[in-house]
């Protein structure tokens, strides 16, 4: 019982409940931003006399289809998918895109193993190649430095 009263308390859940929560919330506001102003609105510049999609449907052999609702819902998920990417994706991408430049120049590739290793690093820890640190390493065109005899 302990380990589970652990691991309910681990911030992890408690954030993903969280977020849940908000996602849920979120949903149902996005919903009736759709159902109220864009379905209206898309309802006003067709000239429908329905401004509402869910009202739409059609019968076919006496089974009703009510494409018009899930109209309504493909509208729901293009602005939830939309707004998550420009708000969280878009910003977490060039966040992370700004610790892999700061990684970059803490490291290089070694170039044996192409794994990654410290820049002042003279022997990679992966395949123990002896490195020669970038402050001594040739410029493109000239032949690599020897050491003296």
């Amino acid at each position: 019982m302990g380990g589970f009263k652990k691991f309910l308390l681990r911030g992890n859940i408690v954030e993903l409940a969280v977020a849940v929560i908000v996602g849920a919330t979120f949903s149902g506001l996005i919903q009736a931003m759709v159902v109220d102003l864009i379905t209206p609105l898309v309802g006003a510049v067709t000239g429908g006399k329905q401004p509402d999609f869910a009202d739409y449907s059609f019968t076919l052999n006496g089974s009703q289809f009510k494409y018009g609702d899930f109209l309504n819902h493909l509208l729901t998920f293009l602005i939830i998918a939309a707004v998550v990417y420009w708000l969280v994706v878009m910003p977490m991408t060039r966040l992370v895109s700004v610790f892999d430049r700061d990684k970059a120049t803490e490291e290089r590739k070694c170039p044996e193993c192409r794994s990654d290793v410290p820049v002042d690093a003279r022997r990679c820890a992966f395949c123990t190649v002896s490195l020669v640190p970038e402050t001594e390493m040739p410029t493109e065109g000239q032949p690599p430095s020897r050491p003296a005899r």
